[in-house]
């Protein structure tokens, strides 16, 4: 039993010196280099191809506003998802037609992947909900979200208030 939490640490460990020594990944689009080590999330998921629309196990780096992914925990990703750009994250085992399924779309692309657990499907919508509502301009510093609705409340308010004010109306 202890030789089995001596393994377990060992391999937690090399998981950890791996992603702090993980290559860059170059935007081939932008030229622009992007730090993945030490990433918000990590963990395997199965993402479908874009061309053959086969099934491929890879390895996805979370890291602010971008989801990265690479063939293996140690080498370079080859590909970004820039969530900044992304609308939904939702389940999506019925248009997968896979179990722990989920979707990550923007107004371009939709990527199907699934995790191998419903704890980790779920906790990969949580995490990429996250970065995706820090993106959005109705997000603030504060942790506070202001739906449109709010921001709509706000504007009739002031409007009234200047009605108010209004020695013409």
């Amino acid at each position: 039993e202890e030789r089995g939490k001596k393994r377990s640490w060992k391999k937690k460990e090399r998981k950890i010196q791996m992603s702090r020594t993980r290559p860059a990944f170059t935007d081939p689009a932008t030229n622009i280099r992007y730090d993945c080590s030490n990433g918000d999330s990590e963990g395997w998921l199965t993402k479908q191809s874009a061309w053959l629309r086969d099934w491929r196990r890879r390895y996805f780096i979370l890291k602010g506003s971008k989801l990265f992914f690479a063939k293996s925990e140690s080498s370079a990703p080859h590909g970004l998802v820039d969530l900044a750009l992304c609308t939904t994250v939702k389940s999506a085992e019925l248009k997968a037609q896979k179990r722990n399924a989920l979707e990550v779309s923007t107004a371009t692309t939709t990527y199907l992947l699934y995790a191998d657990t419903e704890k980790e499907k779920d906790d990969w919508i949580g995490s990429i909900g996250k970065a995706i509502v820090r993106c959005s301009s109705t997000f603030h510093d504060d942790g506070e979200y202001n739906s449109d609705e709010e921001d709509d409340e706000d504007e009739e308010e002031e409007e009234e208030e200047e009605d108010e004010d209004n020695p013409y109306r």
